[in-house]
């Protein structure tokens, strides 16, 4: 340690680092110059931050405080200084999160919490873009509740816990209560009028050297004008009477005495702040939004509405509390003004009051909850509010309510958790709401029901498709008895399910169950209802998945029309869905010129609401690449699918559905472009990775299964070719049948195979089954039916059949030159005799 970083010497800095997320400094912090200057000290010689420092010690003894202090006297060491309260997972993980953007990371509005915090520690663990930052977990309780989020890296990690099992994890500072010498200098620092030693060391021993006990009575004599004497004789009274109470000896008694003489005071000049006070005990340990406490609607004590309904006696009251350092007010980061209790303040606040006054409190809790909470969790401009409310669902015991505007509450909170992509607090809280709501009401209570489709969705959305509709199978079973067939929540499941099937590889079943599901969305709800809209973009879906483009196009042209129509009131994001899958459908059409135009309009109307690394945007990109390379547009198609790839490994992994499907689509135009080794990389590591997200016999394995061969034949090897595609064949007419586009997509490549084998005879059977149920399924013009057609032609002519192949080959450049063009690179493929490959795209689930 240099000279200037001794203990009084440290250097006065003047600006903050680049990224700056503490709560203020305590303008009346006294001491702990040693212990900051052993804790500087040690941080100091660490290379990394691999072993994380810690603060431990009793409540009220000043860990977080400390901690704040350390942060503003070494900001000049560092360029991201980010303040997290660790008590609950849940928030340790939102407030990662918003760090993201000032890493240059996909922000939670756009891939979700979880994967926003992800990426978070990513950037920390390389040091990029900075490498010299300082994280505080503040008031963290397990070790092992941090063992995912603490980063390992170039950076510094500071934690505040109560819990002595810190020191057998990590190199721990234990922070005790104040020296005396200390404690007389905050009481002189602290009064407003100058203050004897003798009494400051008076009222310290009286205090036990507790900071929060010192603070409290310094707060109190200075708003009062109480001297130390009369402090003293009614410390020692209450004193008196706590021990004839017999308190709890967890609390200190000297921080029991300090705050009973701060409340009795409170109550005789100020009752209804006192009111205030409980209520506040009653919510988390942590911020509470300024704007919660307004009249609601609910079931609140009278006081506390007559309070609420009096904006001027409500700030005095709010203020009251401050100056008695009862409550702690601040702004934060985004402004907004919050007031804090210490959690030691809240337990004996809490322990005064009888069982039925408890009752009362949290019910009132409850209600300013749900009056503070907007319409909209998924929207994301509403995201900060809820963030806000969080932190209170688990402390104020949101589950143990009855109530149904609490219970509507708490799913709204479910809501916001899954569109803003927080999977492990969502799963935690749907767990908590599931276990206790069943408790008190029973496993058929509508919110129980909708706390399952909750459930099912979180399911779904990490991949497990089984399990996700083996719950909704059977939670849908209990809402048609409950509920009814029409009623919303039983719609809303319906939709859930077809994905369901869709991810089981059950195209044809999730065809059945969402055209019965359009059909009761239009005579419940009506045609232009965004749920109707919704399960018709589903059913355009499950047309894609059984081969009838046409069909899916014509459901997607009208159902966005009428999204689109003046008054409908439909999101951008669900217009921008049904326009996505309208230049799916086109292109899977075969007209791949309008399928780019309609795919360009798609993105920059998309690109107009949402950050590019939006899983909407993403999609929509992936499919514009797709029409790009079909349409011959290689260059293009290759810089696109790199790009979105990218973003996708990025944003989230590489076993995402997304990820694997826009790894395929950039394995294909990798091909198309010649990069073929390259190619044969990614379309085989995708082929591993596919079973693990849908299972063995989902029909996308069989596809990516067809890719990797193709790529084979192209690089000389038509025997492992051929071997694949025979599995793939197998496969798909398995699940699918023979008259599947995807099996007679392989078959094609496979009569390739054997073409390119010398088996002639073979192949030109297979090509003449092939081309004749291609033409039946999607018609003589379709490009998949040409591509059959022209290498049938091909094969004829090698193996003799010149008439054949020549009236076969006029026909088939006639039909080339009337729908893609004799410019087009498969018509001039097909004009030089050689063969035409056909690769496989998995559209969404």
């Amino acid at each position: 340690m240099t000279e200037s970083q001794l203990p009084g010497t440290w250097p006065t800095t003047g600006g903050f680092p680049t990224v700056w997320n503490v709560p203020p400094r305590n303008r009346n912090f006294t001491g702990r110059e040693a212990l900051l200057s052993r804790l500087r000290s040690g941080i100091g010689e660490q290379v990394t931050a691999m072993v994380p420092h810690a603060l431990h010690g009793l409540g009220g003894v000043g860990k977080t405080q400390m901690a704040i202090e350390y942060a503003y006297r070494f900001r000049d060491s560092y360029d991201v200084v980010w303040y997290i309260p660790a008590d609950q997972p849940g928030l340790v993980r939102s407030t990662l999160a918003r760090l993201a953007p000032q890493l240059g990371v996909a922000p939670a509005t756009t891939t979700g919490i979880e994967e926003a915090a992800n990426s978070v520690l990513e950037a920390l663990r390389r040091g990029e873009p900075y490498s010299r930052w300082l994280l505080i977990f503040d008031n963290a309780d397990e070790p092992e509740d941090l063992t995912e989020i603490v980063p390992p890296g170039p950076g510094h990690v500071l934690i505040t816990s109560r819990n002595h099992r810190w020191e057998s994890v990590v190199d721990t500072v234990a922070v005790d209560v104040f020296p005396r010498a200390e404690s007389v200098e905050f009481f002189k620092k602290r009064m407003r009028r100058p203050i004897a030693e003798k009494d400051a060391d008076q009222l310290a021993e009286a205090l036990g050297d507790l900071p929060l006990a010192l603070e409290q009575s310094a707060a109190l004599q200075a708003e009062t004008g109480m001297s130390a004497d009369e402090y003293l004789r009614l410390l020692a009274e209450r004193t008196t009477s706590l021990l004839s109470e017999g308190k709890p000896t967890e609390y200190p008694l000297s921080m029991t005495a300090a705050w009973g003489l701060s409340v009795a005071k409170l109550r005789e000049h100020l009752p209804e702040a006192m009111e205030l006070l409980r209520c506040c005990a009653t919510f988390g340990p942590e911020p509470i939004p300024r704007a919660v406490f307004r009249p609601v609607e609910g079931p609140v004590r009278p006081e506390i509405a007559h309070l609420l309904a009096d904006p001027i006696r409500l700030s005095k009251a709010i203020s009251r509390l401050g100056k008695y350092a009862l409550v702690r007010i601040d702004s934060g980061t985004a402004g907004e003004r919050t007031l804090q209790v210490h959690r030691l303040i809240q337990a004996l606040l809490r322990e005064e009051l009888t069982s039925e006054t408890r009752h009362e409190i949290r019910s009132e809790v409850h209600s300013l909850l749900v009056g503070a909470a907007p319409k909209g969790p998924d929207d994301p401009a509403n995201w900060s509010v809820y963030e806000g409310l969080l932190a209170h669902v688990g402390p104020a015991r949101v589950a143990e309510s009855r109530r149904e505007d609490v219970r509507d509450f708490a799913l709204d909170v479910l809501t916001y958790l899954s569109a803003s992509g927080n999977h492990q607090a969502t799963q935690s809280h749907v767990e908590t709401f599931l276990r206790q709501w069943t408790a008190d009401s029973g496993p058929e209570d509508p919110h129980v029901l909708r706390a399952q489709r909750a459930r099912g969705d979180l399911l779904r959305g990490l991949g497990r498709y089984n399990e996700a509709f083996e719950l909704n199978s059977a939670t849908l079973v209990t809402m048609r008895r409950t509920m009814g067939n029409e009623h919303r929540d039983t719609l809303a499941l319906l939709n859930g399910l077809g994905a369901d099937l869709r991810a089981r590889g059950l195209f044809l079943d999730a065809r059945d169950h969402d055209a019965d599901s359009v059909r009761l969305h239009k005579s419940v709800l009506g045609d232009g209802h965004v749920l109707t809209l919704r399960a018709i973009n589903n059913l355009a879906i499950d047309y894609g998945l059984t081969s009838d483009y046409r069909g899916s196009r014509a459901l997607l042209d009208e159902a966005l029309r009428t999204a689109q129509l003046p008054g409908q009131g439909v999101s951008r994001g669900t217009v921008l869905n049904l326009w996505t899958g309208l230049g799916r459908a086109v292109r899977q059409c075969g007209d791949y010129v309008e399928a780019c135009d309609v795919g360009e309009d798609a993105l920059a109307y998309g690109r107009e609401l949402l950050d590019p690394d939006h899983p909407r945007i993403l999609l929509t990109q992936k499919d514009l690449a797709i029409a790009q390379l079909r349409s011959g547009e290689l260059a293009d198609a290759l810089e696109l699918a790199r790009d979105v790839h990218a973003r996708y490994v990025r944003v989230y992994d590489l076993d995402h559905p997304g990820t694997l499907a826009a790894a395929t689509s950039l394995s294909n135009c990798l091909r198309h472009n010649g990069h073929l080794e390259e190619a044969l990389v990614l379309a085989s590591d995708t082929m591993e990775r596919n079973p693990n997200m849908y299972g063995p016999e989902h029909p996308y394995n069989y596809g990516c299964v067809s890719n990797v061969a193709l790529l084979h034949r192209v690089l000389g090897r038509p025997q492992a070719a051929r071997e694949l595609n025979e599995q793939a064949l197998e496969g798909l007419e398995r699940r699918l049948g023979r008259d599947h586009h995807y099996a007679l997509t392989v078959a094609v490549n496979l009569a390739s195979d054997l073409a390119a084998l010398g088996d002639l005879k073979a192949a030109c059977t297979l090509g003449k089954d092939t081309h004749q149920r291609l033409s039946r399924l999607l018609g003589d013009r379709h490009p998949t039916t040409l591509a059959a057609a022209a290498n049938l032609a091909a094969d004829l002519a090698a193996a003799g059949h010149q008439e054949e192949s020549q009236a076969l080959f006029e026909e088939t450049m006639r039909l080339f030159a009337e729908t893609l063009g004799p410019e087009h690179r498969d018509a001039q493929v097909a004009g030089e005799g050689r063969h035409l490959d056909c690769d496989f795209d998995p559209p969404p689930i």
